[in-house]
């Protein structure tokens, strides 16, 4: 009664049914890989003291960034350069942008140094000057963004002096110099003083991409269901058809409908 599973047609299907359901397996089993370590990352961050209550190292001693080392304390020695405005940033809800400037170290590298953070538009608030001279900062260490950080322009256009994005990709076409993979956040600025007086107000630093269970983190548990789901639905329909073939042959054989090759035979001849 089975025999058909041994003719051409069927072939295909139980070749395709043997790659499908496999290949659902395994990438149902990655997306929950996937899951288990943002989870597992989300548990050891929260075992671990809050990054900015950590002693200051020296910047190269935390490079590179990673989900350990983000948020970290660097510190770092040289003298103010080239200052950006990076606008479309948010802080309290409220509107504003960052006033970043490049710290040339005397290794020759720059490090960009987010100052703080103004209310209102580039080139219609006043920003404080820089502090000229040699100075040594402490900042929380950041990630360089990219096109899924939040309130990065990927737009492009911005007038000269501003950046859309703070990462040493972007900041080299700008600067005559080589820019350290990462960037700190000032927190010693008056954050007390009300917004709209010219204050810099510091921006906090944030967790690190991929640290925390996110929606990403629950788009793998989605897939997940998805992947497996789809494996069983192959599975499914794989034995609805061999049933279906297999009910028909029996017709067949009992005589209960007709063959089709046979009275094709018979009106042939």
């Amino acid at each position: 009664m089975y025999r058909f599973l041994l003719t051409p047609r069927w072939w295909g299907i139980n070749l395709f049914a043997v790659l499908a359901i496999p290949l659902c397996v395994f990438m149902g089993t990655w997306q929950l890989g996937r899951f288990e370590d943002r989870v597992q990352s989300h548990e050891q961050a929260a075992k671990q003291p809050a990054p900015g209550a950590r002693a200051a190292k020296p910047l190269d001693d935390l490079l590179p960034v990673d989900t350990v080392t983000s948020g970290r304390p660097a510190t770092a020695t040289g003298r103010y350069a080239d200052q950006f405005l990076v606008p479309g940033r948010e802080l309290d809800d409220k509107s504003g942008f960052y006033v970043l400037n490049m710290l040339r170290t005397d290794g020759g590298k720059a490090l960009p140094v987010v100052r703080g953070w103004l209310p209102g538009r580039p080139g219609h608030t006043p920003v404080p000057a820089a502090p000229t001279g040699e100075v040594t900062v402490t900042g929380d260490l950041q990630a360089s963004e990219n096109t899924g950080t939040d309130g990065v322009d990927t737009a492009g256009g911005l007038p000269d002096g501003q950046l859309g994005m703070i990462s040493a990709a972007s900041l080299v076409n700008l600067v005559p110099y080589d820019v350290y993979d990462g960037w700190v956040t000032l927190q010693d600025t008056d954050s007390s003083a009300a917004a709209g007086d010219g204050t810099l107000r510091p921006v906090p630093a944030v967790a690190p991409q991929g640290s925390g269970l996110d929606l990403k983190a629950f788009q793998n548990l989605g897939y997940t269901g998805e992947w497996f789901v789809f494996a069983a639905f192959v599975l499914f329909m794989w034995f609805r058809l061999v049933r279906r073939e297999a009910e028909a042959a029996r017709d067949v054989k009992l005589g209960l409908v007709p063959d089709t090759d046979t009275d094709a035979g018979t009106r042939t001849a």
